[in-house]
């Protein structure tokens, strides 16, 4: 029955069949029907009697087969496998390129099972079908095996299995390693070693069917033998040219007849006659020799020798075997033991660790400060060996793998580091290089650039196209991160991982290396690792063919992923490499995993254990700390360890961890705050980060790395921190958070806000601060200031015990270092800030100083940017080039700091946290900088001679890190003010009056120099605009400038203020000049006409400011206040047209001249009415013809002018600073705002002509509008102004007549306005403040009744604001007469509308402002009941600072306050709190002052509150 055996020998295959089954004859048909059918040989010979070829077989059915007397199983299977062999011919049709030669590939590695190696759809494996060779070099057999998709599982593993045990005899026989491959295709139908890829449901199938074949096949005493020599089945992965999954496998069993296994057996399988289930009953010495086979390797092929015994031929050839087996086991095991002689040595662990450190050895101290990784397609058992990939903080991740996001190297970097997924096309440069770096996060998280695709829907590319689909913007991401502004010069190494084999030349990872190679103009900042030396050698094959490049001594590959790994992470410090601690309640710690830090990216964490581990370098650190660097953690923990003196303790450390720190763990608001202000160079930053070290274990402390970063991000980060591993709130211990060097207040208070609005969203409750804000500010002033609640200041004067300190301090220093007189920025201090200690160091070290050598402009540059631009620095980078440093990728290169030469001693480096993180220079001590400043500009150069070369050198604008620092620094230096109330010093910046005061005039160039410099800037056009007309009075030139400042920047309202002032001042000039009396009718026409320009110019401002406004309320990061400069201007030019007028005949002589000015300037007469009661008419007739031509301009005057001091008012009045520091600039313009309306009401409040009180019939109107004149000269006719009142030291005499106006006037007027109502009502409620006992209040019901009658009628638009809040304050139910019982029910209605009210009257004009407080709610009644903030502040003693109480809130527990204000219950509800009133069912809803989780974890229950009332609604404490 040998036609039954289906172990059949490879030789029966067919190898002659057409292509096509139409061109095979009946012959064929039959060896088809045999071989490949698989059908008995009597129906085969059927066919061939039926004379059934190709073209019938193609139309057979299975009828016509039983018909013709084909049993029913073989029919079954010839239509089977036509239709099968149909349809596989269909596909090789639709995919064209299965039948097309692909590239080679090398199969997987021999005997190993976790290689990351795949294979490509219809690549051609390298390696033929052969046979034994050396016996270890291993043969290779494939099956296509995709005929068998369609089949039932069994066939498919019958098929399997029957094809692995005949190799595997064979190979064992013949003593040859071997691997047999399916899923790899073969001729006809394929190229010769095509892969092709099968699908495989069931691994575990594969491999349980493998054993029991063997069980079934092989002689039972060589069962475990065959075990042990056939492998497990192995699943290689076949990927689609693309890179992505085609979710089907080449299976490969590999064959390993050791001799130790082997030995000199011979091995014979069964027919598929004997399964296991027949033979169990059987013992084994009744095997049957006539079914067993005997397979050997014969050249492509496997031979059964046994079957020649069919024939009548001897069994020569097996017995010629069988002798010779002996020999062959011999000839195994010297195979064997020759390659287990050959042992390589390697140096690659050293030379690794050499190019990956540039040569320190350690990677602490590594010359590379950045890391960016270009890889392919990664293996599941690769991932495994990669921790030190996550160690090296890569910046950037060139990943080629397509499917890196699911299941790659980004998946598994992602679940242990924070990435910033990213596609090439968002570095292309399309706006300003450092702020595309910002937006990416380039060096604050690492960059994953997925280069073929993988995410929001990019469709993956070949091999073949992707050069064209995608190459290009992937140059673009190469050639960003070369760029010398973008990574440091040198100092980053490209580090190529080869996961998978690169063996074609046009694979994306060559074209990745050769734009990094002509970026990097050589391959010394490149490194490659590949898997193993076949995956270098293709590699390095391709760059030497292509580039003419030797690769080999920058590469690794003959160290594993796991060498390499242990390698690099062997280079770190073990401070580096241990785990890393935060502080929990009770004492206790949780681990701080790493990819929660990086998600931290705008925060340093101090951890409990940090420096733990030490570090081999504390006296470099040390050293660097007393010579001007900025302390680091490292000198906190060195001052601890035994023998060592401890760290300096200022005097004011005390004072704030047992008293500021304390009080304000007492407040209940989520987020508080105290500032720490210093002078610089005092130690002010020292001293808040020693107060951090102090405190790690109380406290999860932290630094805000960069004071620029987006506020709502650091909120969130900071309560993520908070929040870390905390679950229950007792375990929760508050944040402390280092805020260093803001340049504004309202930055540090922005983020308060943003912090407790945070808190309030993740619902975090807590009757105590969550987050301690330790503001750390530079101040402007060197005068000591006193200490209060929430501020401490450090002046630039020792203590006695402080220099105590620093005595002993320096008696150690001495002990370790020979070179601490160089110690100078420890020094300036040890001195106590000694001017002549400074003054003599600076002139020491600056007597070789020479302004033509590079090291001499350099410094000088440097000194100048830190004495007029706090926080300046030089990137290292520029300093190198500018030096011509030739800076290479290795250790000990160059040293900035010695190309400073003798000058090296007065800088020192820092990191610079900017858009882009880089190391740079500066000072080492602000002092020091302004003494040498001075000793330069004593003897050598001028400020201006500095500062041209600073603006005209363009080497120092290169293309560098630090070049957008560097810009805004000098933009700094030249545009920035320091405002006074005074005025005059603040009309330029400090540096431009600096060399105005040393070299008159020159600053005029130097403005020239700064205008080409910052060609497209509107501010510095801006800046020459000014001083041309402030300075040169060059008005032509100005309005060019103004102009050209404009054009820039179309949409700024100072931009557009300066071409009004320009006018303005031409046209103050032009007066000032003119010493004609009276004024000429022709100068008149031309003033009012300038005049009228800059009205229409300030009026445009007006309106950009208020376009400016709306986009602030849009953008919640902008704190700019409204700009009022609009207004103000146009107030300023309407005075300068009064006293045009005033110098003109028509108006200059006599008090009715005067009253008609008023009258005309009011509307209420016309320039004909005067020109009709001239009796010299004739004569001015000119004038009259110029006054007629801007008659608009000049009756509109008054209306215009009252319009702006009201609305300025109620600016003023209504909306305060957020913080109790006053504001310059709001000082000086409110003091022009007092000289205008003096002049306005001299004009139009004063009426003594007797020409117009004739009319005695006209007495009482005349009273009502003298009445009136009044109340507006004392700016009493709007409710802002009285309120005004309150604060402005009006004599209560004043007030007292206020009231008695508006109640004239009330009682006087038919028509009584809702204007004057609600005025006298304010009048009353100020009065009763600031007089209480005066006879002229009304008596309180009156004036409640007064109100509600104004609430029950017709309310205009404009006096909703005032009506509803004093409606509110005095409706407020405490103790309401039943009259009024109504009105006072609908206090919730009124509360509504006034907040409203207020959102649409202010919103335009809130930001960057709080509103005002005007009135509390005390305990009387009454008008007792309102306690102003006068009353307040006269609670607490001189020795007290009332504004750190206000702004902390401890206020509000000072007893004799408590006993004022009324306590009002309520409850919490949607973050309002709902108070109680004495009206039952009536309930208000009350804005918490500080929006406080405090208050939201009571959810409902009692909380009692003070009252405060603020034109946005009642606000609660």
């Amino acid at each position: 029955m040998a036609e039954q055996v289906q172990i059949k020998n490879e030789d029966d295959k067919p190898t002659d069949l057409p292509a096509e089954i139409k061109d095979w004859n009946k012959h064929q048909v039959k060896q088809w029907a045999l071989n490949e059918a698989c059908i008995d040989s009597e129906s085969a010979n059927i066919l061939l009697q039926q004379n059934i070829n190709g073209p019938s077989l193609l139309l057979l059915e299975k009828s016509d087969l039983l018909e013709v007397g084909v049993t029913l199983g073989p029919a079954k299977l010839i239509i089977h496998k036509r239709d099968e062999l149909l349809k596989l011919k269909k596909v090789q049709l639709s995919n064209p390129t299965t039948n097309q030669s692909g590239r080679p590939c090398k199969p997987y590695p021999f005997h190993r099972h976790h290689d990351a190696c795949r294979y490509k759809a219809n690549r051609i494996l390298d390696v033929t079908e052969s046979g034994a060779s050396d016996y270890i070099e291993p043969c290779h057999e494939y099956k296509g095996y995709i005929h068998m998709s369609e089949a039932a599982v069994e066939s498919k593993m019958n098929k399997f299995t029957d094809e692995v045990i005949r190799f595997a005899a064979a190979c064992m026989n013949s003593r040859t390693n071997g691997t047999i491959h399916f899923g790899v295709g073969d001729k006809p139908d394929f190229v010769h070693g095509q892969v092709l890829g099968v699908s495989v449901q069931d691994k575990e199938a594969y491999v349980n069917a493998l054993p029991q074949a063997i069980e079934g096949h092989f002689e039972y005493k060589h069962i475990q033998a065959a075990k042990m020599c056939i492998k497990p089945p192995r699943f290689v992965e076949v990927l689609n040219p693309d890179m992505t999954s085609s979710e089907k496998y080449v299976i490969e069993v590999d064959i390993v007849p050791d001799f130790v296994i082997c030995q000199e057996n011979i091995y014979h399988v069964f027919s598929l006659d004997t399964r296991k289930s027949k033979r169990k009953s059987k013992s084994k010495e009744m095997e049957k020799e006539e079914k067993k086979l005997f397979f050997i390797c014969d050249s492509s092929s496997s031979s059964d020798l046994l079957a020649l015994t069919t024939f009548a031929k001897t069994m020569e050839e097996y017995n010629r075997f069988v002798c010779n087996v002996s020999q062959l086991s011999q000839l195994r095991k010297q195979a064997e033991v020759n390659r287990l002689s050959v042992v390589k040595s390697s140096v690659q662990g050293s030379r690794l660790s050499e190019i990956i450190t540039g040569g320190s050895q350690s990677l602490d101290k590594s010359h590379f400060e950045r890391y960016v990784i270009v890889t392919n397609k990664s293996h599941l058992v690769q991932l495994e060996s990669l921790g030190f990939l996550l160690e090296l903080n890569p910046t950037a991740v060139l990943d080629f793998d397509p499917e890196s996001t699911k299941n790659g190297l980004m998946k598994h970097f992602e679940d242990q580091s924070t990435i910033n997924v990213h596609l090439p096309v968002q570095y292309k440069i399309t706006e300003a290089v450092e702020d595309i770096a910002s937006k990416l996060k380039l060096t604050r998280n690492t960059s994953w650039i997925l280069c073929n695709g993988g995410i929001e829907g990019e469709v993956p590319s070949d091999v073949d196209d992707w050069l064209i689909e995608k190459g290009a913007s992937v140059r673009n991401v190469i050639s960003f991160l070369c760029r010398k502004d973008v990574l440091p010069h040198k100092r980053f190494l490209v580090i190529f991982i080869l996961f998978s084999t690169v063996s074609e030349k046009m694979d994306p990872l060559l074209e990745t290396f050769s734009t990094f190679w002509q970026e990097l103009k050589g391959i010394e900042q490149i490194l490659c690792i590949c898997e193993n030396e076949e995956a270098f050698t293709c590699w390095r094959d391709l760059i030497e063919s292509r580039y003419v490049l030797d690769i080999k001594t920058r590469s690794i590959y003959e160290l594993s992923f796991a060498e390499v790994n242990g390698t690099v992470l062997s280079l770190w410090s073990d401070n580096r490499k241990s785990s890393r601690f935060l502080p929990c309640g009770g004492g206790s710690k949780v681990l701080f995993k790493k990819k929660e830090e990086s998600s931290l990216d705008t925060l340093n964490v101090l951890c409990v254990n940090q420096c733990e581990g030490g570090n081999e370098d504390k006296a470099l650190i040390q050293e660097k700390f007393y010579k001007g660097g900025k302390v680091s953690w490292w000198n906190f923990y060195f001052s601890e360890q035994p023998g060592s003196m401890p760290f300096i303790k200022r005097d004011k450390f005390d004072l704030i961890m047992n008293t500021v720190l304390p009080a304000l763990s007492s407040l209940r608001k989520s987020c508080v705050s105290f500032n720490l202000f210093h002078v610089p160079g005092c130690g002010g930053t020292t001293l808040a980060m020693h107060i951090l070290w102090a405190l790690k274990d109380k406290f999860r402390c932290a630094v805000l790395k960069d004071r620029t970063a987006d506020h709502a991000v650091v909120a969130e980060q900071v309560v993520k921190l908070l929040m870390y591993d905390t679950t229950e709130q007792s375990s929760r211990i508050p944040v402390l958070l280092m805020l260093d060097d803001f340049e504004e207040m309202d930055d540090a208070y922005d983020l308060q806000q943003l912090i407790e609005k945070e808190c309030v969203k993740r619902d975090i409750g807590s009757r105590s601060p969550q987050v301690i804000l330790l503001n750390c500010m530079r101040a402007e002033s060197w005068e000591k200031t006193e200490s209060t609640e929430d501020t401490v200041f450090i002046g630039n004067n020792l203590s006695e015990m402080e220099q105590r300190q620093f005595e002993k301090k320096l008696e150690e220093i001495e002990k370790t270092y020979k070179n601490a007189d160089t110690f100078y920025a420890f020094m300036i201090m040890k001195k106590n800030f000694s001017p002549e200690y400074i003054q003599g160091v600076a002139r020491n070290t600056l007597k070789s100083f020479n302004i033509n050598h590079k090291h001499g402009q350099l410094i000088a540059v440097l000194v100048l940017l830190n004495v007029y631009c706090k926080g300046a620095t030089l990137s290292v980078s520029l300093c190198e080039e500018f030096l011509g440093l030739q800076t290479k990728p290795h250790s000990g290169s160059s040293d900035v700091k010695a190309g400073f030469g003798k000058f090296s001693t007065l800088v020192t480096c820092c990191t610079e946290e900017a858009k882009v993180v880089f190391e740079a220079v500066r000072m080492i001590h602000s002092s020091m900088a302004m003494h040498c400043l001075q000793e330069l500009t004593t003897n050598s150069v001028t400020k201006a001679e500095i500062t041209d070369l600073l603006l005209t050198t363009d080497k120092l604008y290169e293309c560098v890190q630090g070049k957008d620092k560097l810009m805004k620094d000098v933009h700094t230096m030249l545009v920035k003010r320091h405002h006074s109330v005074k005025g005059e010093d603040s009309q330029f910046s400090p540096l431009i009056q600096d060399i105005a005061k040393e070299t008159p005039g020159v600053e005029e160039n130097v403005l020239f120099n700064a205008a080409k410099r910052f060609e497209k800037d509107a501010v510095i056009s801006q800046l020459l605009a000014r001083y041309q007309y402030l300075k040169k009075r060059d008005f032509r030139e100005a309005k060019d400038w103004a102009k050209n400042a404009k054009d820039l920047s179309r949409d700024n309202s100072y931009i557009s203020d300066t071409s009004a002032q320009v006018i303005k001042h031409e046209l103050k000039s032009a007066i000032q000049s003119d010493k004609e009396d009276p004024i000429k009718p022709e100068k008149l026409k031309g003033y009012l006409r300038m005049a009228q320009s800059a009205t229409e110019a300030f009026r445009e401002t007006q309106e950009i400011a208020k376009k400016e406004a709306t986009l602030r309320v849009q953008n919640k990061r902008d704190n700019s206040p409204f700009n009022t400069a609009g207004c103000l201007g146009e107030i300023q030019v309407a005075v300068i047209i009064i006293e045009i007028l005033e110098k003109s005949p028509v108006f200059s002589s006599g008090n009715v001249h005067h009253d008609f000015l008023s009258e005309v300037l009011s509307g209420r007469i016309t320039i004909q009415d005067v020109a009709r009661n001239d009796s010299k008419h004739h004569k001015h007739a000119s004038y009259y013809c110029v006054l007629h031509e801007f008659e608009d301009l000049l009756y509109n005057l008054r209306h215009n002018m009252k319009k702006h001091f009201d609305f300025l008012d109620s600016f003023y009045v209504n909306l305060g600073p957020r913080f109790t520091l006053k504001d310059s600039r709001e000082e000086r313009t409110r003091q022009e705002l007092f000289r205008c309306f003096n002049r306005y009401s001299d004009l139009f409040c004063k009426m003594d002509s007797k020409e117009l009180i004739k009319n005695k019939n006209l007495s009482i109107m005349l009273q009502i509008h003298k009445g009136r004149q009044f109340l507006e000269m004392r700016k009493a006719d709007t409710h802002s102004g009285i309120l005004n009142c309150l604060s402005n030291g009006t004599p209560t005499d004043v007030m007292v007549k206020i009231v008695r106006q508006y109640a004239f006037i009330l009682s006087n007027t038919p028509e009584r306005s809702v204007r004057d109502k609600v005025n006298l009502i304010y009048a009353n409620v100020v009065l009763s403040c600031v007089k209480p006992e005066s006879q002229h209040l009304r008596p309180y019901k009156i004036l409640i009744d007064l109100l509600c009658q104004v609430l029950q009628g017709q309310i205009p638009y404009g006096e909703s604001l005032a009506l509803h809040f004093i409606a509110v304050a005095l409706l407020w139910p405490q103790h309401i007469f039943m009259s009024q019982t109504v009105e006072s029910q609908k206090l919730g209605s009124y509360v509504s509308q006034m907040r409203t009210s207020f959102w649409n009257e202010m919103k335009s004009v809130l930001n960057g402002k709080s509103p005002v407080v005007h009135f509390f709610l005390g305990k009387k009644q009454g008008y007792d009941r309102f306690i102003h903030l006068g009353e307040i502040e006269r609670c607490v003693s001189p020795q007290e600072n009332f504004a750190s109480l206000w702004e902390n809130g401890k206020i509000w527990k000072h007893e004799r306050v408590k006993e004022l204000l009324c306590r009002v219950t309520g409850r919490v509800q949607r973050k309002f709190i709902l108070a109680d009133t004495r009206n039952s069912g009536s309930k208000i809803e009350v804005i918490p002052m500080f929006k406080s989780p405090a208050l939201w974890n009571i959810g409902g229950s009692k909380s009692v509150i003070c009252n405060w009332f603020l034109n946005e609604g009642p606000t609660g404490l």
